[in-house]
């Protein structure tokens, strides 16, 4: 094999690939455009976390989230739970009025010292983001906060 045969194949195999994976991603796109997420309502979600039990009130969860965001898109939410690690179970966050109300869990072990996560959102309209702390006990505890969005984020 001489070089331009060499070049000749790495050629067609970069475009054979290139076109492979663009027509695969437009096959998922027109999958995704068909079949939208389903739709899962805030009671839904919060029904699905706790299973039915009571969500309390607690000034244990600090929620911290801007009044106004200019784009829904890009939502900075952060929560904090000041309770030890190990009382910690996990952290969900929802926003009501989503098409998916349920945005996000992350799941806590003492390994990971302390029961803290910042992240981004989208959020769809002006809505309620909630917090809500599962503890190892069974119990959740919760902190919400109305959060007023100029530009919705979902479409």
């Amino acid at each position: 094999m001489n070089r331009r045969e060499l070049l000749k194949g790495a050629a067609l195999a970069v475009s054979g690939l290139t076109f492979g994976s663009s027509l695969l991603s437009n096959v998922f796109a027109v999958e995704l455009a068909d079949a939208p997420p389903p739709k899962k309502p805030y009671e839904e979600a919060l029904k699905e976390i706790t299973g039915g039990k009571t969500v309390t009130d607690s000034d244990k969860v600090k929620l911290i989230a801007p009044e106004i965001a200019e784009n829904g898109a890009v939502v900075p939410v952060t929560v904090e739970v000041e309770l030890p690690i190990e009382q910690v179970k996990a952290i969900h966050i929802l926003a009501d009025k989503n098409h998916n109300a349920r945005t996000m869990s992350v799941e806590f072990t003492p390994a990971n010292g302390k029961a803290y996560i910042s992240t981004r959102i989208r959020l769809a309209e002006s809505m309620n983001v909630v917090a809500i702390a599962q503890l190892a006990d069974g119990s959740f505890i919760k902190a919400q906060k109305p959060v007023k969005v100029t530009i919705g984020g979902c479409g």
